[in-house]
């Protein structure tokens, strides 16, 4: 018999991961967003690789249109409803791959790579957009040439973070994280959070509200890397 979405849904409430360190964004939106969409996949019997190949469709999709057309508001509309999708539809394999006991380090692999070739690829489209379309100053087209080295940099340093705590697990539960499961850190850590800036892309359409936005949010980022940084490596220090 085939797994009706609401049983589905339902499993899937039982499987989630844990909410620590977990921006804003991503706990109170893009995970409960996830589960359903996962939800919907297994109903359809998709795998965790097809929900990750599907989620990349959108992001790439979104970007395509981002660096070939001019922003309009409707066109803003269309790419920030793409990238949130897909966004939804990245939490949304790791909770299939749960549901479905599928979990694989191919599975993994592909879920990363995809990740770390978005990442760059967002902001090289804002660049592009804005050189052919809005006449951005040189000042400004850098903008985005910083967000860009300063989430490459930060994607780097968590998936650096995560495996070598893998490779060390008795000592890595040992030592004390910087973060927590409270909602008051998930706010703070909230400007940091890659469905937020996707939230900010239906700005597009208003140059200026658009620019200030992003550039708040890659201040913030910046931030939180400069201050996460040494922490984290006082937590690495501990592993021997």
């Amino acid at each position: 018999m085939p797994t009706t979405f609401r049983s589905s849904l339902s499993s899937l409430a039982q499987a989630q991961k844990s909410n620590k360190g977990a921006p804003a964004y991503s706990r109170l939106v893009n995970r409960p967003l996830g589960r359903v969409l996962a939800a919907a996949a297994n109903t359809l019997g998709m795998s965790p690789n097809h929900v990750t190949l599907v989620s990349a469709a959108c992001t790439f999709s979104a970007l395509s249109v981002l660096m070939l057309t001019r922003s309009t508001p409707l066109v803003a509309l269309l790419v920030a409803t793409l990238l949130v999708v897909g966004y939804a539809l990245d939490a949304a394999d790791g909770q299939l791959a749960r549901l479905q006991g599928s979990s694989s380090p191919a599975g993994e692999w592909l879920d990363h790579v995809v990740d770390a070739c978005k990442g760059p690829a967002l902001h090289i489209a804002v660049l592009v957009n804005w050189y052919r379309f809005e006449d951005a100053p040189i000042v400004q087209l850098l903008l985005p040439v910083g967000f860009q080295a300063v989430a490459s940099v930060t994607f780097f340093v968590i998936i650096l973070n995560d495996l070598l705590r893998r490779l060390y697990p008795q000592q890595a539960d040992a030592t004390p994280r910087a973060h927590n499961s409270s909602v008051l850190y998930s706010l703070a850590v909230a400007p940091a959070d890659y469905g937020l800036l996707c939230l900010v892309f239906v700005l597009g359409g208003w140059h200026t509200s658009f620019v200030v936005a992003y550039g708040i949010i890659f201040a913030s980022t910046t931030a939180l890397l400069v201050v996460g940084l040494p922490k984290w490596l006082g937590q690495i220090r501990t592993l021997r």
